[in-house]
């Protein structure tokens, strides 16, 4: 039994360790969450067992959570790269037409006026009108015109602490044209990581509710800035010695009870 145990808690730390080195390698992954794994008890008995004589089993891994906590704020001066400074998730719409949620906002504009992510994801963003108020609480995509009426050329973009997209041409004009779309989760513990710091909804998580950002719970942008990884390098090294320890106690149970095995099976012969 306890050969099974140790085996068992030497699977536990190699999931600890994967989850460490995991976080390790993330470290300089903009818009990354730290996971921590956590375990649960495994006891054998049932109901009519004497509870004074219950043993236990192991552990076996109850779940890998993600921390969503803020992590530190880098500039960059780039208009289009923008940082959540609280609650909510930039909203993407994939060429298959997923949808993704993510906190790395480093975007470009794409050779059709789209804004995009790296991998051409579109944000998503409430359409607004000439005053840059919203008219409708749908996110969508947008397209930014290479002239204006007026036919002057597209000379750049901003993004306001409001979320307000606002295009510039040559003729010194300013329109609004979309207002950044954030959505938050009743757990969002539950969603599911795609990779490239990209989540998508389950059940777990609950549907996306959406809203402006710097409003209520919304967190407002920070242009001209990324958000980086919310990793602790001190805090995963110390958590790789315990784990590391964990592992090594556990092989050094195996074979202590692999000579107690073989002792009792010399006695017998």
């Amino acid at each position: 039994m306890s050969f099974y145990t140790s085996l068992n808690g030497m699977k536990n730390a190699q999931s600890s360790l994967s989850t460490i080195a995991h976080n390790i390698a993330n470290s300089e992954t903009y818009g990354y969450k730290r996971g921590r794994a956590s375990f649960s008890e495994i006891v054998a008995g049932s109901a009519l067992s004497n509870p004074r004589v219950m043993q236990g089993i192991g552990a076996s891994v109850e779940a890998v959570t993600q921390n969503f906590a803020l992590g530190p704020i880098e500039q960059t001066g780039s208009a289009l790269d923008i940082a959540i400074t609280g609650d909510g998730f930039f909203t993407l719409r994939g060429e298959n037409g997923e949808t993704l949620y993510t906190r790395a906002g480093s975007f470009s504009i794409s050779e059709n006026g789209a804004i995009v992510d790296a991998r051409g994801n579109n944000l998503q963003v409430y359409p607004v009108d000439a005053n840059g108020d919203t008219t409708s609480n749908t996110p969508q995509s947008i397209q930014i015109q290479a002239q204006n009426a007026a036919g002057a050329d597209y000379a750049g973009v901003s993004v306001g602490k409001d979320g307000v997209v606002r295009a510039s041409y040559a003729d010194g004009s300013v329109e609004p044209i979309g207002m950044v779309a954030l959505a938050t989760f009743m757990a969002p513990n539950g969603l599911k990581a795609v990779g490239s710091s990209n989540w998508q909804a389950t059940g777990f998580s609950g549907a996306a509710s959406y809203g402006e950002p710097g409003n209520g719970q919304y967190g407002a942008l920070l242009s001209g800035a990324l958000e980086r990884s919310n990793v602790d390098i001190a805090e995963e090294l110390v958590g790789l010695i315990t784990a590391q320890r964990n592992f090594q106690a556990n092989a050094k149970a195996i074979d202590t009870a692999t000579q107690i095995s073989q002792t009792v099976i010399n006695l017998r012969t």
